[in-house]
């Protein structure tokens, strides 16, 4: 039987591309730039093959030889990854579109597609050491992280804005974990969660500020792939909070050819954010390669209310080089294709899962997408963590 174990070998900055010693603890580049995770494809494609890969259950860990984990006596689970690729029956049919699928994250523990980042990033910190870690949040990843310490036995501490939409303040508490609110944005939570790091000694699971979430994340790429029967879609939107979805997908590609699983061809990646918030689509039409911090944010999906993200010059390179674009939509369209997925597929989104149906419906009118394209339309929560949200617009 081959191994199931990683081949990870170091880290590497995403800008200045310097190393470091996968064994220690790290969070950014002295430059500042996010590390990512580096692995020996060679060996990793020698046993992570498609035949092997339809042999193994259903399971972000199915991709064990290039996620960072070693020992799997650290691993720390709660049946994360494996979500359905669901085909439109209405929707794609009444938009003239001949292949159009939802990528459901919200069948994840916890509720959302941060269940695999944070699990991830909890299981690798078990494996170093961490005794006690923290997050600013705006809901989601708060939950996830909660959750995820509290199996592993570790204190967390979640630091979420004031006006949170109550479930994830709920979950928290359920959890185990400790709870500071903050007035303001999650870029508030952020700067408190640091002076916390600097003086109390916690470990930062921020977005990008740590390896890790995003090894998570990148197996929507490898799932996605597979349930495509290893040929990758036309186009994929993404709803983009902090981005580590979209960056991590598209490492996933990379390293996916690298180990022969897939060829050259990539889809077009889109990006969207809200009206009220929207720093990477702004960034993208003035041709800048970091966004500015968006003014004022503010938007009911809780989850796109990101002023300013530490990988904005990431996420606006996937985009560009995947042929993509970024989009902002308004609130009023987002509740609406919300409500249209719950009754039209069946699918009970979060808001961000709006924001993608409401941002295709544009792609339509441009010109973006063809009717002959295969769209991936991106669920990333579930709609039961915003009832009060939800409750409101009824």
């Amino acid at each position: 039987m081959p191994p199931t174990n990683s081949t990870v070998t170091d880290l590497y900055c995403s800008k200045c591309r310097a190393r470091f010693d996968i064994n220690s603890v790290q969070n950014l580049c002295l430059c500042g730039g996010p590390l990512l995770v580096d692995y020996d494809y060679n060996e990793a494609g020698r046993y992570l093959t498609r035949e092997v890969l339809k042999s193994r259950p259903d399971s972000m860990w199915k991709y064990r030889e290039v996620l960072p984990v070693k020992n799997d006596t650290n691993i720390i689970t709660l049946g994360e990854g494996g979500t359905p690729l669901l085909p439109s029956r209405a929707i794609g049919a009444e938009l003239g579109l001949s292949h159009l699928y939802f990528k459901d994250e919200s069948v994840n523990p916890t509720g959302s597609f941060k269940a695999r980042g944070l699990g991830m990033a909890v299981s690798r910190a078990r494996e170093l050491g961490i005794k006690k870690v923290i997050i600013p949040t705006a809901g989601n990843a708060g939950s996830a992280v909660a959750a995820y310490a509290a199996r592993a036995g570790m204190q967390a501490l979640i630091i979420m804005p004031k006006d949170v939409p109550a479930s994830f303040l709920v979950d928290c508490v359920y959890h185990g974990a400790q709870i500071e609110l903050v007035e303001g944005t999650i870029k508030d939570c952020g700067a408190r969660a640091a002076k916390k790091v600097k003086n109390e000694g916690w470990f930062s699971m921020a977005t990008l500020k740590e390896p890790y979430r995003i090894e998570g994340k990148k197996t929507m790429g490898y799932e996605l792939a597979e349930q495509f029967n290893f040929k990758l879609p036309d186009v994929i939107i993404y709803p983009t909070g902090g981005g580590t979805g979209i960056i991590g997908m598209w490492k996933a590609f990379d390293e996916m050819e690298k180990m022969g699983l897939i060829d050259s061809r990539r889809p077009r990646m889109v990006s969207v954010q809200a009206e009220g918030c929207a720093p990477i689509p702004r960034a993208f039409e003035q041709g800048l390669e970091r966004a500015d911090e968006f003014p004022n944010p503010t938007t009911l999906a809780a989850g796109l209310r990101v002023p300013s993200a530490v990988g904005d010059f990431l996420i606006l390179r996937v985009v560009r080089d995947s042929h993509g674009t970024a989009l902002a939509v308004s609130d009023e369209d987002i509740i609406r294709d919300t409500k249209e997925l719950g009754a039209r597929e069946g699918i009970f989104a979060a808001p961000e899962g709006g924001a993608s149906l409401a941002c295709l419906k544009k792609l339509i009118e441009t010109g973006f997408v063809k009717t002959s394209d295969k769209i991936v339309v991106f669920i990333t929560g579930s709609g039961y963590k915003y009832l009060d949200v939800l409750q409101a617009e009824i």
